[in-house]
């Protein structure tokens, strides 16, 4: 369990209240359902091994995966809701019996239609569509990108037209909402109140009670009552329904509400004091993915909330494992209660009233158990655990070579939780679609400190060069050092690591600087995702730059610049030479002019001298015809005093003198499909020297400042206005057939990391 994780939320002030929902209007829910084919009360089963474990009375689990044949509880709400919407739509008095309204429907209705309209992350929508399905209605349901094509299909099953929209759900309630107001006899069915929409979201949380009154009911035949009970939260209202019930008893219960880390849009309006929406990650508790609360709930949970607590995937997951031992069929959102019991059990003194002897605990389980991907752990804080962690998700890239890489989706989306669930401001960055980068930020105070940006890369090259096992992350021994093996251990996933434990742990200590750390997609191949992190504006007065060096730091490197050149000949058939101008023929006069011209490329005084290569070449059709085209891409590596327009004008010179000379070499104007610049950042800069002076402490002896061979990402945050040096782990083996990266490295790195941290972004006199 991560020692710097989102604190538990406790309500300084609770009160017991009686209770908005009505009890007569609760009691009518429960009568509604009962004419449903089939009611029985879900059951209620005793935890008695997790009791001894909390050290508590009794636990229960109230377990909603089958609810008139649904996986959920959210039938309950939605169905009196509709009920109740659709009876007032066409003008039929309260009570109406439900086999009465349906035949209504079928019979004056039938020619106008009525169309329930909603948006879901999954068991809301398939129980609106179910019970328009039974009602003979039309039903369109929205649901973000994101949800699982199991889910969708669920849904389609009931009838149902899916429309998938652009954006998380909190995006599908507006679109819901907009088309509901379009279509002739359109209603909108959605347990978020808004501004001007309550009604049906109040309906709805009048049908939860049905759960709630039957908890009541079954526990009272054992002679108990819940003194805790714990609700998930999506966007709140069956919080709210529970809230309102058992605050309103005479002996009122604590009640505890739980969210995903990554969508904890409850804890956090608690802590802020106001309703505030959030932007969510993928969480495979996905009916609780919300990032706004209903506007119904919020006063009602504000005001008789006792604790909100958040839990990671991983723990939900667990717990969920831990009821499916027990024969209890829950998924990861009727999981998450026992997961948050857990945690305040681990994180409460032994003097906690909420874990006496006497307490009798009531967990409401909301859905049964389906398909997800199993989640990785974020409580990792080790920087060499977090190193194996993410070598275990394959982040291949997927735009470098002939193999389709994996791409950074799954992979920033693991490093979204893992801030998430430390309560660390993260920002998605996505301009590509599939290609995320996202930057962590740690605030400083203002004063004076100066600001900072690590930057590591997430992808990796392509798993198909590694020799075994690439995702292994496991550790051994090699030239007698520790080592972590695989694909991206060193390139870069290490040094990632090392930094993302040093911004934690920096963050214990207040800082007057800013500290983020830019976990970036696509270095490998075009660097799309430092550039799409400058061009959304994140700024700092200095960068470090966290690819392997050997511990070394790399204060300068060359850039690059690819040119495409296409010498021109003229087709014609094998056998007619005085027809053809063979263009291949002609590209060895270039080839043997840029051989004489490599001799004359500048030299720097760091990084010593310019160079190029002839990386692709290609032309001809087949081997019977003279060939009209032949196109060769070089790769030049540059120094400080080239510049793109020196370079073509240099290589457009070179190309006018062999057209001079031979009348039949003809050729198309280079063009330049990529560049990037050099980087320099003077040997004695004073980030250069604190480096130098805190690693002499760290790693034993002063690291060595050089200039490398390779390309990175400092270039570009250099030439926007942050200087930036380089520094990683030792290890071996990058791109090739077996990568590692060094133990002792990266927890030195780790460590040379926080020290530089506190130190830079302190205050200055």
């Amino acid at each position: 369990m991560s020692t710097f994780r989102r604190p538990i939320y406790v309500n300084p002030t609770p009160t017991a209240t009686p209770t908005t929902t009505t009890s007569l209007a609760t009691s009518e829910a429960l009568s509604f359902h009962k004419q449903f084919p089939g009611y029985t009360p879900s059951p209620l089963t005793s935890l008695p091994a997790v009791a001894d474990e909390l050290g508590v009375r009794a636990v229960f689990v109230k377990q909603e995966s089958n609810r008139f044949g649904l996986p959920s509880f959210k039938v309950l709400g939605a169905s009196w809701a509709i009920y109740q919407a659709v009876r007032s739509a066409v003008g039929l008095p309260d009570g109406t019996p439900l086999e009465v309204l349906v035949e209504h429907l079928r019979g004056a209705e039938a020619a106008a239609p009525i169309t329930l309209v909603a948006a879901t992350e999954g068991n809301h929508g398939r129980a609106v569509a179910c019970v328009a399905r039974q009602m003979s209605l039309r039903c369109q349901i929205y649901v973000s990108c994101t949800m699982h094509a199991y889910t969708q299909g669920r849904i389609r099953s009931e009838g149902a037209e899916v429309v998938v929209v652009e954006g998380d759900y909190d995006r599908a309630v507006m679109m819901a909402a907009a088309a509901a107001a379009e279509i002739p006899r359109g209603i909108l069915v959605q347990d978020t109140a808004m501004e001007g929409y309550e009604e049906i979201p109040a309906w709805v949380v009048e049908g939860y009670a049905t759960s709630l009154r039957e908890a009541d009911n079954q526990l009272h035949a054992l002679s108990l009552q819940a003194s805790v009970v714990v609700a998930p939260v999506g966007v709140g209202s069956f919080a709210q329904a529970v809230a309102a019930h058992y605050k309103s008893r005479e002996t009122p219960a604590t009640v505890v509400a739980v969210e995903p880390d990554t969508a904890p849009c409850l804890t956090h309006s608690l802590q802020q004091g106001r309703p505030t929406s959030i932007v969510t990650s993928p969480s495979i508790m996905a009916g609780m993915n919300c990032g706004t609360v209903s506007s119904a709930a919020w006063p009602l949970l504000q005001q008789l909330l006792d604790i909100s607590v958040t839990v990671s995937d991983w723990e939900s997951h667990r717990a969920a494992q831990d009821l499916s031992a027990q024969s209890i069929d829950a998924g990861p959102c009727g999981a998450a209660p026992l997961a948050a019991i857990r945690r305040l059990k681990a994180e409460s003194p032994d003097t906690s009233p909420l874990f006496s002897p006497e307490s009798t605990i009531l967990l409401f389980s909301t859905e049964g158990s389906r398909p997800y991907e199993l989640p990785p752990d974020v409580s990792v804080d080790d920087p060499v655990a977090l190193t194996q962690v993410l070598t275990r998700i394959n982040s291949s890239n997927p735009t470098l070579s002939k193999t389709q890489g994996a791409g950074e989706s799954a992979i920033v989306n693991y490093l979204c939780a893992w801030f998430a669930h430390r309560a660390i401001e993260h920002h998605r960055v996505e301009t590509v679609p599939g290609r995320p980068s996202v930057v962590g930020v740690v605030r400083g105070s203002g004063g004076g400190g100066k600001s900072l940006m690590l930057n590591g890369h997430v992808d990796t090259v392509s798993l198909a060069t590694y020799e075994g096992d690439a995702l292994t992350g496991r550790l051994g021994m090699k030239e007698g050092k520790e080592v972590v093996f695989g694909r991206g251990t060193l390139d870069m996933k290490g040094g990632l690591a090392a930094g993302l434990v040093a911004l934690l742990v920096a963050r214990a200590t207040p800082l007057a600087g800013d500290v983020m750390i830019a976990a970036v997609a696509d270095e490998e191949d075009a660097s799309q995702g430092t550039k799409d992190v400058i061009a959304a504006g994140w700024r700092a007065d200095t960068g470090l730059v966290l690819e392997p060096t050997n511990l070394a730091i790399a204060h300068a490197h060359k850039g690059f610049v690819w040119v495409e050149v296409e010498v021109l000949g003229r087709a014609a058939h094998g056998s007619q030479p005085a027809e053809g101008v063979d263009a291949i023929l002609n590209m060895g006069l270039l080839l043997q002019a840029l051989r004489e011209h490599q001799a004359q490329l500048p030299v720097d005084p760091v990084l010593g001298p310019a160079s190029l290569h002839c990386g692709l070449i290609q032309g001809g059709e087949e081997v019977s015809s003279y060939p009209a085209s032949c196109t060769l891409t070089l790769e030049y590596r540059t120094v400080p005093v080239q510049t793109n327009a020196s370079i073509l004008a240099e290589l457009g010179a070179l190309l006018e003198r062999l057209g001079r000379e031979h009348p039949e070499f003809r050729y198309r104007e280079p063009r330049i499909t990529l560049s990037r610049p050099s980087q320099h950042v003077p040997h004695d800069h004073p980030v250069v020297q604190q480096l130098v002076e805190l690693g002499a402490g760290v790693i034993g002896h002063p690291p060595r400042v050089q200039s490398v061979p390779f390309w990175c990402d400092a270039a570009l945050l250099t030439e926007a206005g942050i200087p930036s040096v380089v520094m990683g782990p030792s290890g071996a083996g990058l791109h090739s057939r077996e990568e590692r990266v060094e133990v002792e490295s990266v927890r030195q790195l780790c460590e040379l990391l926080r020290q530089f941290i506190q130190e830079f972004c302190q205050a200055r006199s």
